[in-house]
């Protein structure tokens, strides 16, 4: 017998079968969620740990790999520099050697008032030997006063004799022909290098680097001191995280230098060695020291005084030594091992979380379910029972937007082309409000930003000078024109004491509003540091320190700084990465770059400038610029440059500052055309003579 179901219409079919399929799909989808939550959970713990100890073994792995190859390049840059230091020094004496035959045969009256003679005990010196050695004061003087890293130089006679510069109290029983660095230079009759000692002078540890001066009538040595504080300071003095160090040791494992090496109580004629590395109980230490004192360069990782350290070695050529860096394992590896117990740490709390969230997520999806059982039971009648007017609510909407009611909805309450038709009316009248909104607000907000930008200039201007300083002899102007409406560039000129004035131009990093902060910042500091300072190095190193220690956005200025001493006619400069200012010469229209080494400010913490001096002659013309000048683009993509720069300003040398600063301008835009001015353009002129009406 057939089962009979009754008649009933299509709404109620309806009703029925999005019943049926709304509870069926609720329920197994309830079934694979709470099934799948509960796995999820426990498989994301698994996960977090494994992760977690595979992170710490590739860290670790990484930060090794890495490490080993900074102290490799390390060692080899320091070798490399410390070899040069060494050379230099070489160079001192092999040049006094060198004059020694010239100077000893001049002729005429001696005058040796800036070195100390002193003659040893047992000595008996002919008066002709000890006229000779004094004329090598000529050269002494000059070639030690350059080299300030030398503590003395000195020449040494096999008669007893020693001649020193500086002058040097040396005790009484002195006798420089019985010292190692003499014996040495008359042994192997090339220039040597003697193993740390203690100064007679007081100085403290010291090696001499000496040489015998070929000669038939006497035996000479002359020999440079360089003490071991020095070497710590200007060699071994390299920044290294943790408890690394670096040493010296000598071709015969004896250590030259390392930190904590003293003279403790012993006075100057004691004996005094270092320790050799050769002999270390440390088996490894010892294997290390054969490789160094073989010429070789690597890295070990051995155990050094209960301690893994990593120890790379690399030759310094020029002495015959080999530098080590030491670096404890544990150093390296710290950040590591940090990580691991955060990650077991916070592996614990994640899996205490995450059952947390399970509890959680199962109540409120059983009370979801409820919920949506009950909504779907209800849907369904609001559904049946609003199927017949989708069509008299479209009708209203379509009246309501007609009327330009563009916050009317219209809701049919069904899922079919009714409610695709509906949800396009919605969709229209929702986009032509927020269309008619935005208009409004972007229109507002152009204004205010219009407004802002216009203070914001007016602001930076006011950080410029506004007029260059009247000096007698000297004609100044500059100018500064933003690419946008706000720039990075700045000049200034800043009065330090009587006579002299500092002249400055930067370039900070980027465009716009941040550089224009930026730039607000670095002009404030920069003049805060070089008020009432005679030191360019000095002033910039300063407000360097400052702009680093208020950066918080990586940006950086350039900048060039010069004092212009209006006494004596001269320009004492330093350059921060900047583009070198163009100097022509009036007396022979010939161009030079005023270049000085330096690096650009805010990037690293302490930098080294180069400080040099030009003078200055009537008729001179400075032209100091930034990059916005010489990098300016025409419609084919090329360069203003620097030639176009020098040609200009060769036919307008003869112009006031400000007329010659008009004419550079004038010809960057003839050049540029219609292309957009891409970067800030700042220019400040000095003509040296009396200004120009």
């Amino acid at each position: 017998m057939a089962l009979s179901i009754p008649p009933m219409g299509v709404r109620t079919k309806i009703l029925i079968a999005f019943l049926i399929i709304s509870l069926v799909s609720l329920l197994i989808a309830g079934g694979i969620a709470s099934t799948a939550i509960a796995s999820l959970g426990s498989q994301a713990i698994r996960e977090s740990e494994a992760l977690g100890g595979q992170a710490v073994s590739d860290s670790t792995a990484a930060l090794i790999e890495n490490a080993e190859e900074y102290l490799m390049r390390l060692a080899i840059d320091q070798a490399s520099y410390t070899s040069l230091y060494f050379e230099d020094t070489k160079k001192v004496i092999l040049t006094i050697a060198a004059y020694t035959n010239g100077i000893r045969e001049e002729t005429g009256p001696v005058s040796a008032t800036q070195t100390t003679e002193m003659i040893a005990a047992s000595a008996h010196p002919s008066e002709d030997e000890r006229r000779a050695l004094s004329r090598m004061e000529r050269i002494l003087v000059p070639v030690v006063s350059t080299h300030p890293d030398i503590t003395r130089c000195y020449i040494g006679t096999g008669s007893g004799i020693i001649r020193i510069y500086p002058k040097t109290e040396l005790p009484p029983t002195f006798d420089p022909r019985v010292r190692d660095w003499y014996m040495n230079a008359v042994s192997t009759e090339e220039i040597t290098w003697s193993r740390p000692y203690i100064d007679a002078a007081g100085e403290g540890l010291m090696v001499t680097c000496s040489y015998l001066i070929e000669d038939q009538d006497y035996q000479w040595v002359v020999g440079g001191d360089v003490l071991i504080e020095t070497i710590n300071q200007m060699v071994l003095d390299i920044t290294i995280s943790g408890d690394g160090y670096a040493m010296l040791i000598g071709s015969d494992g004896y250590v030259i230098s390392r930190p904590g090496l003293t003279v403790d109580d012993r006075l100057w004629d004691e004996s005094y060695t270092t320790e050799n590395l050769l002999d270390s109980p440390n088996r490894e230490m010892r294997a290390v020291a054969q490789k160094m004192v073989a010429g070789d360069t690597g890295i070990s990782r051995i155990f050094l005084d209960q301690t893994e350290v990593f120890i790379t070695f690399a030759p310094v050529q020029s002495t015959g030594w080999s530098i080590a860096i030491v670096m404890p394992v544990e150093t390296v590896i710290a950040p590591a091992l940090q990580t691991g117990e955060k990650l077991s740490e916070q592996t614990q709390q994640t899996a205490d979380e995450i059952d947390r969230e399970i509890r959680r997520s199962m109540h409120l999806f059983v009370v979801t379910m409820v919920v949506l059982i009950g909504s779907a039971i209800v849907g369904s009648a609001i559904f049946s029972q609003a199927i017949t007017r989708p069509l008299q609510r479209l009708s209203e909407g379509a009246g309501a937007i007609g009327r330009g009611d563009l916050a009317y909805r219209v809701h049919t309450g069904t899922h079919d082309e009714f409610s695709e038709l509906a949800d396009n009316f919605n969709t229209m009248a929702k986009d032509l409000s927020a269309m008619i909104a935005d208009l409004e607000r972007t229109t507002a907000e152009r204004e205010r930003l219009s407004r802002e930008l216009e203070i914001a200039r007016s602001i930076q201007e006011s950080f410029l000078p506004d007029r260059a300083p009247d000096i007698k002899g000297f004609d100044l102007a500059a100018t500064s024109i933003p690419a946008l409406s706000v720039g990075g560039d700045f000049y200034d000129f800043i009065p330090i004491d009587d006579g002299r004035y500092g002249l400055v131009i930067a370039d900070v990093s980027g465009k716009g509003v941040s550089a224009a902060l930026f730039m607000a910042l670095s002009r404030t500091l920069v003049r805060a540091s070089t008020a009432a300072e005679p030191s360019p190095a000095v002033a910039i190193k300063q407000a360097n320190r400052l702009i680093y220690e208020d950066s918080k956005t990586s940006m950086f200025v350039t900048l060039f700084y010069a004092i212009l001493d209006v006494h004596t006619k001269t320009l004492t400069y330093v350059n921060a990465g900047h583009n070198p200012p163009v100097f022509l010469r009036g007396e022979d229209a010939s161009f030079t770059l005023l270049l000085a080494e330096g690096i650009a400010l805010g990037v690293l913490e302490e930098i080294d400038l180069e400080t040099v001096e030009v003078p200055l002659h009537d008729h001179d013309v400075l032209v100091l610029y930034t990059d916005g000048v010489t990098e300016a683009e025409n419609e084919h993509g090329e360069l203003y440059g620097e030639e176009r720069l020098e040609a200009v300003l060769l036919d307008v040398q003869d112009r006031t500052a400000s007329g010659i600063i008009s004419s550079i301008v004038e010809d960057i835009n003839a050049f540029a055309g219609q292309t957009p001015q891409a970067d800030d353009i700042t220019l400040l002129v000095m003509k040296t003579g009396e200004k120009e009406e």
